[in-house]
């Protein structure tokens, strides 16, 4: 059984939750406001699979609580919820390091689609991400050091090159939108017919793969942004685009 934390101020919408993700196999505690959801995360003697966390929290925001979360566990999956639903809200959250956002009013069979989906990236598997290190279809990315590279050759990108490849392929099977690439990447927002990101990912592609490996490994998804796909078929893709190449990605903690 999977054990979740919701942390939010609405009473109800915790009873309703609880009530409705228990009957779908979930072990769910609450709390009601940032400071306690963080004693609880603190107190508990196992850490909680997934953690569902409202923006707007008294005592310490959601965006305290996601900093603090952070700071001793980059990979424990994160849902943030939010009455704000601008795409700047959302960049805010991903940018601190949210694995997802929801706005509200959402229904509940949403969010445990979004659930499932993170716990299947969060399970061991082919697709490992330590601290500071990511590894991917035989990809290696060192955070610390700012290297790429295969078993048998380094790959020299820029600090910018290496940031938008690091977040699609720490995002694998994702799209991951153009407004979260130029927040978390180029430090600032897209502006009308900057094409800097696409030039980005244009040479990211010559630098990685050969001919037309970097274009299928590194999708543009129209209107949206770009999504790193892995090699060969996945597993469910008869899922549909949404949930296509999930199962094989997955973090170890």
């Amino acid at each position: 059984m999977k054990t979740v934390l919701i942390i939010d101020d609405d009473h109800e919408l915790c009873d309703l939750l609880s009530n409705y993700l228990s009957q779908e196999g979930f072990d769910c505690s609450c709390a009601f406001d940032g400071h306690g959801g963080l004693e609880i995360l603190i107190g508990q003697a196992a850490v909680p699979d997934l953690v569902i966390l409202d923006v707007m929290l008294p005592k310490k925001n959601g965006l305290e609580v996601l900093g603090a979360i952070r700071a001793s566990n980059r990979h424990l999956p994160v849902i943030m919820l939010s009455a704000k639903g601008e795409p700047v809200d959302r960049v805010v959250g991903l940018e601190m390091g949210a694995d997802d956002y929801l706005p509200k009013p959402f229904e509940p069979r949403e969010l445990l689609a979004r659930m499932r989906a993170l716990l299947r990236r969060s399970a061991v598997g082919p697709y490992r991400h330590d601290v500071g290190r990511l590894t991917v279809d035989g990809l290696v990315l060192d955070e610390n050091s700012l290297q790429a590279s295969f078993p048998d050759r380094a790959i020299n990108l820029t600090p910018v090159e290496f940031k938008v490849l690091w977040l699609l392929a720490s995002n694998a099977g994702r799209n991951v939108s153009r407004k979260v690439l130029f927040a978390q990447a180029l430090g600032r927002r897209e502006q009308v017919f900057d094409r800097s990101l696409d030039m980005h990912v244009s040479r990211i592609r010559k630098k990685v793969w050969p001919g037309d490996e970097g274009a299928r490994r590194i999708r543009n998804i129209r209107g949206e942004g770009y999504r790193y796909s892995f090699s060969g078929p996945t597993p469910d893709e008869a899922e549909g685009e949404g949930g296509r190449e999930s199962r094989r990605a997955s973090v170890q903690k």
